[in-house]
């Protein structure tokens, strides 16, 4: 808490909100029973985006960005996994990687092939990022070789 006991804001701007709120949203899709990802885009806009949640005030973010790379990911997943699978160390699956990592690389292939607005410095950056919201290094330096090995390979 900021002094005089008011709550501060959470750092990064509506984009870089969105993008973690992809994130957990797909996160939440990947471990629920119920696999609707328009109900939920339409909870996490509705009542989530720019919530104070447990205390903490969250930038308003994108909702624009959020819905379009939420459904953009879930929806081409299948795409995106091959994608991630093919650019595995050997011996790696995609079984072995923790849910949270897949859903920040199926966000990241999505916006690399379908946001071609956005540079791809950015998204990487952006999702090496949301990536340190719940690891440490290693694990942002995985997510970083990976978003960039498929870079190459989409935007070549």
């Amino acid at each position: 808490m900021a002094s005089g006991g008011k709550k501060t804001a959470r750092q990064g701007g509506p984009r870089s909100a969105a993008r973690l709120a992809v994130v957990q949203a797909f996160y939440q899709l990947l471990m629920a029973d119920d696999k609707d990802v328009a109900k939920v885009a339409a909870e996490y806009i509705e009542h989530r985006l720019g919530a104070e949640i447990e205390g903490d005030q969250y930038v308003e973010a994108d909702a624009g960005l959020f819905d379009d790379v939420l459904k953009g990911a879930w929806s081409r997943q299948e795409e995106w996994n091959a994608l991630i699978a093919d650019h595995l160390s050997s011996g790696w699956t995609l079984e072995r990687i923790d849910k949270i990592l897949l859903a920040v690389l199926n966000a990241g292939c999505y916006e690399l092939a379908a946001r071609v607005d956005v540079p791809t410095a950015v998204i990487i950056n952006e999702y090496v990022d949301v990536t340190h919201g719940f690891y440490e290094n290693s694990e942002a330096s995985f997510v970083n070789s990976i978003l960039d090995k498929i870079a190459k390979k989409l935007r070549s």
